[in-house]
């Protein structure tokens, strides 16, 4: 049968196994990777590999890029043909490993296209229901204590073919993402909401973004005084244009649409201002009849990054599964996996440090014996909030739903090795 395995005795077996087949000159890698080879290919294989000594290299680049054998590692762009600069663009996660999403890969939700924000004439307003309405150039907002966090960042609308009758069939990146995790590093709003004064009876703020479409979201002030970041760079540098240039919202563990790009504007009021992105959209029908509004939070999520859909598993053994969990709640404290369609489950192990509203990065030991099995995984965070199964979430949202779509995801792997998306 297939089982999960010890991480040590993963690690051991892989040891005796590296041991055992360098003095062979095989890769000391999986079955995947042992197929024999003739003395003569080894060689001319060593010779090409050797080739670069022999020759001065290329030249140094102002800004580095990634090699030219990774260009396949990009985003997918899905558009909308009828309106220019509509669309989204997915993180490829089945390609990337540890927890910060590279900034050139970092997923893309545009309603009107990139704005172009001269930063020498860029300014940030806070006005309404304040004793003193605020005005900062950028140059003022660098003044202010920075804090840096590593936080993802997720649409609403992220995964939601989850709820398509028959399973899509496509790359983990293709389906799952648009969710991203980076440093991003900014001044806590809480100093400037004193600074300002916000009356009491101020409950809401109204950001805006200086996009074509005029991005404008309700926030509840109370979460601005909690965690909310002025973003000014991303991984280390300044923010790109396609991320908010010169300055964006950073709701820790929110939905993205909240998380308002280009941000210049923030006007506190006692009400929501009900526009288009809170009432015609992200807002779900439930079985009642009633609409769902503000659900703010994404839940605990996880999925399988490898094994995953496209991908093919060679000859029977070990394998060591891969994915990412993430909840909006606070921290992943625990994430189980499962060969058997969620039958029995087994512990996987938790790359450190494990961060609140961050990504983390799972890892678990998989001996496969050849046989059909559903791979999946499942988190829960420091809240007691579990994943819940695909069931449960139609049965409680029902089928009309399109955003905060977290249910398990399920990986079937077929006696051949392929990998395809299912339902179970």
């Amino acid at each position: 049968m297939s089982t999960f395995l010890d991480r040590r005795v993963f690690l051991e077996q892989g040891l005796r196994l590296s041991l055992a087949t360098a003095a062979a000159g095989a890769l000391p890698l999986a079955q995947a990777q042992s197929e024999e080879r003739s003395a003569d290919k080894m060689g001319e294989m060593r010779s090409d590999a050797l080739a670069s000594q022999h020759k001065a290299g290329q030249a140094f680049s102002n800004y580095g890029m990634p090699s030219v054998y990774e260009k396949r590692v990009i985003r997918l762009i899905g558009s909308n043909r009828m309106v220019s600069g509509n669309g989204v663009s997915w993180t490829p996660l089945e390609s990337l490993e540890g927890i910060v999403t590279p900034t050139g890969l970092h997923f893309e939700r545009h309603h009107n296209g990139v704005p172009d924000v001269d930063p020498a004439r860029f300014e940030l307003l806070m006005h309404g229901m304040v004793a003193r309405p605020l005005r900062f150039d950028l140059a003022g907002l660098l003044r202010y204590p920075l804090q840096s966090r590593l936080i993802f960042i997720e649409c609403g609308g992220n995964s939601n073919a989850g709820w398509h009758e028959e399973p899509m069939q496509k790359p983990v990146g293709s389906f799952h993402g648009l969710v991203s995790c980076s440093e991003w590093t900014g001044v806590p709003l809480n100093y400037l909401l004193d600074e300002a004064g916000i009356d009491s009876k101020a409950t809401w703020a109204i950001a805006e973004g200086l996009d074509a479409a005029a991005t404008e979201v309700s926030i509840p002030v109370s979460k601005l005084r909690e965690d909310a970041l002025l973003a000014l760079y991303q991984n280390g540098e300044r923010l790109r244009a396609e991320n908010g240039y010169p300055l964006r919202l950073v709701l820790p563990g929110w939905e993205g649409v909240r998380q308002v790009k280009w941000l210049h504007r923030l006007e506190f009021t006692d009400q929501p201002v009900m526009s288009r992105n809170e009432t015609g959209e992200y807002t779900q029908l439930l079985p009642s009849g009633k609409a769902e509004q503000f659900d703010f939070v994404m839940g605990p999520k996880s999925l399988i990054t490898s094994p995953s859909h496209g991908q093919t598993l060679g000859l029977p053994g070990v394998y060591e599964i891969r994915g990412l969990a993430w909840s909006g709640h606070g921290s992943v404290a625990k994430v189980e996996v499962s060969a058997d369609g969620g039958q029995s489950w087994s512990t996987a192990h938790i790359d450190g440090p494990v961060m609140s509203k961050c990504f983390a990065r799972f890892r678990a030991a998989w001996k496969w014996n050849g046989k059909p099995a559903v791979l999946q995984s499942r988190a829960k965070d420091d809240h007691g909030n579990i994943q819940p199964t695909r069931a449960r979430l139609l049965a409680e949202r029902g089928r009309n739903g399109y955003f905060h779509y977290n249910a398990i995801v399920s990986w079937a792997v077929d006696s051949d090795g392929t990998v395809r998306h299912v339902y179970a």
